[in-house]
């Protein structure tokens, strides 16, 4: 069980796998709140929409640089079950960051929103990725804790509960990022101006809503 336990912090930690002995060390923890960080610039400078599409250039940065990490580490699957469940809760803080990049990316090109409208926007995505970074320090934490504090089964729990709690962030980014696209679709439906928005983002077998 030792052994499962230093696996498990070594897939957090990303010391690397034979088959994955070229990647960069990258602590996923750092790389969640550098793109909350970055997202809280919009919120916090953007009054116009170029102050926002400057400010959510450096989102794209943050993640793109972090967007290989995510790839290779989706395609390590030689894990056991456990060490498994900690990979998927960083792939989910992942894949919440790109649902936000993806498409609030759009939103910026979407007439229907103002610029008080997508700071609102980034204000909310900025808030559910902060929560799925939190959870993503408390499972570092946790697997990495003495053995004199926590067992195995306890620890094992926690890693249960966490990524359980982060699936349903990443549901609710889902959700909110659905809300927002339908209000863009309503606005352009009274103008009659809906395909714009189909282009834009997709119909609902082809994204998030």
């Amino acid at each position: 069980m030792k052994q499962l336990i230093t696996m498990v912090s070594t897939m957090l930690l990303l010391a690397s796998s034979p088959a994955t002995a070229q990647w960069v060390v990258t602590d996923p923890t750092n790389l969640a709140q550098s793109i909350v960080n970055s997202a809280n610039e919009i919120v916090q400078t953007s009054s116009t929409v170029s102050n926002v599409i400057k400010n959510f250039k450096e989102v794209e940065k943050v993640y793109k640089q972090g967007k290989e990490y995510y790839d290779k580490l989706q395609a390590v699957n030689n894990l056991v079950k456990d060490a498994r469940k900690v990979q998927q809760t960083v792939l989910l803080v992942g894949d919440v960051s790109e649902i936000y990049v993806n498409n609030f990316g759009k939103m910026i090109n979407d007439p229907n929103f103002s610029p008080s409208e997508l700071s609102a926007i980034a204000n909310g995505y900025s808030a559910l990725l902060k929560e799925s970074t939190e959870l993503l320090k408390e499972l570092k934490q946790i697997i990495n804790a003495s053995s004199l504090s926590l067992n195995d089964k306890e620890r094992m729990d926690i890693i249960d509960r966490v990524y359980k709690e982060v699936k349903e962030y990443h549901n609710l980014v889902r959700y909110y990022t659905n809300k927002n696209i339908s209000v863009s679709f309503l606005r352009a439906k009274k103008q009659n101006d809906t395909t714009r928005v189909l282009e834009l983002y997709g119909t609902a077998n082809q994204k998030y809503w």
